[in-house]
């Protein structure tokens, strides 16, 4: 899973596409292999602050803490049930008047996963989380590009600022990061990388990758579909994932890592949701 040839959905496309082959089909999807088109501009020209690079101060100490305790890695199904009450929960108090299942999950997770580390009050703690670029570039690129057309999105704020608010402030902050990419910020963004070679720094950080939206579940290699399909392992500490989960995969499923003790604050957040 190498992001830099290419993204979530091309892995997709690519294992379907070998599963049909196995079969004996013909492909679905002929790919587009032109990787140009989203070479960075000449010169470059960085048009945005481009915080999801930031590099946070810890104050909260988190390597000691993950360091000093046994990491639990554990799974939590949010059925449609639940997912629609913490939608409700985000709209309540009037500032919001709609949100998506995304961005309640996302800002109820990102919440819970501070409180449960119990990070300082004035901690930066930055939510990163993919989205696919592929209809907001302009013109659009072809839906069939093979190759990474994701960007990093981010949202930055005081441990304080994120607990202290109803879930509608967390919420507002997701949505905002997500209206935040447009063409301008997506090219911004690759002359960005192109002139720094920067990564992202993952200090105070929570990284969301959802593949709610890949359809490995139908990926059948001529014995039928398969019962279940995921990562085996998620790759650092900071990172979560979004699976669907259930009938007509309407439900959720919320993959993480946390040291012991923060793990069974973030269970008892999670069960009290109604």
């Amino acid at each position: 899973m190498i992001h830099c040839m290419k993204d979530g959905l091309c892995a997709m496309e690519f294992v379907n596409a070998w599963a049909e082959t196995a079969r004996g089909l013909d492909l679905k999807v002929q790919p587009f292999l032109d990787r140009t088109i989203l070479k960075s501009r000449n010169p470059p020209k960085i048009e945005f602050q481009h915080h999801e690079f930031d590099q946070l101060e810890d104050l909260s100490n988190s390597e000691k803490i993950y360091e000093g305790e046994k990491i639990i890695h554990k799974s939590f199904f949010f059925n449609p049930e639940k997912l629609d009450s913490l939608k409700k929960k985000a709209i309540e108090d009037g500032v919001l008047k709609k949100c998506s299942t995304f961005e309640a999950l996302s800002a109820f997770v990102w919440r819970a996963r501070t409180l449960a580390l119990k990070m300082h009050p004035n901690q930066q703690t930055k939510l990163l989380f993919a989205v696919d670029g592929r209809s907001r570039f302009v013109p659009p690129i072809p839906k069939e590009y093979f190759g990474n057309a994701i960007v990093l999105t981010n949202s930055l704020c005081k441990a304080s600022d994120l607990l202290d608010n109803p879930l509608s402030f967390s919420v507002g902050l997701v949505h905002k990061a997500i209206e935040m990419v447009t063409d301008s910020y997506m090219r911004s963004a690759i002359d960005y990388f192109e002139v720094t070679r920067a990564r992202p720094s993952l200090t105070g950080t929570l990284l969301i990758t959802t593949w709610t939206k890949l359809s490995f579940d139908t990926t059948d290699f001529g014995w039928g579909e398969p019962l279940c399909s995921g990562p085996v392992t998620l790759p650092d500490k900071e990172v979560i994932l979004f699976l669907s989960h259930g009938q007509g995969r309407k439900g959720i499923s919320v993959l993480l890592g946390l040291p012991d003790s923060a793990m069974k604050r973030f269970e008892e957040l999670v069960i009290n949701i109604v």
